[in-house]
């Protein structure tokens, strides 16, 4: 399917075609602008072209943490998985 997937940001529509894989794109929508919105509150002027940037930074900066503590959780139960894993192995091998 090629869909095309619209987003306002800072009164401008922005177009984007999402990999194949993504099943719901208008959530990844949702997220941007969550992140957008929580970038905005921290700051109080009025949003000059200057400003917009900085709010995109900022969101982007916000998105990129979570996305690298995710990565490093995912790093943490995938280690932990593969030694109960092993760890059971071994049990059912010395019972066998």
């Amino acid at each position: 399917m090629d869909e095309i997937v619209k987003i306002e940001l800072f009164g401008q529509e922005f177009k984007f075609q999402p990999d194949s894989h993504v099943k719901d794109s208008q959530k990844v929508v949702d997220a941007l602008k969550l992140y957008i919105a929580e970038a905005e509150k921290q700051f109080k002027a009025k949003n000059t072209g200057r400003d917009k940037m900085a709010t995109l930074l900022l969101a982007a900066m916000n998105l990129s943490k979570d996305y690298y503590e995710l990565q490093m959780e995912h790093a943490r139960l995938e280690a932990y998985v593969s030694q109960k894993a092993a760890y059971l192995l071994e049990k059912i091998n010395k019972n066998i």
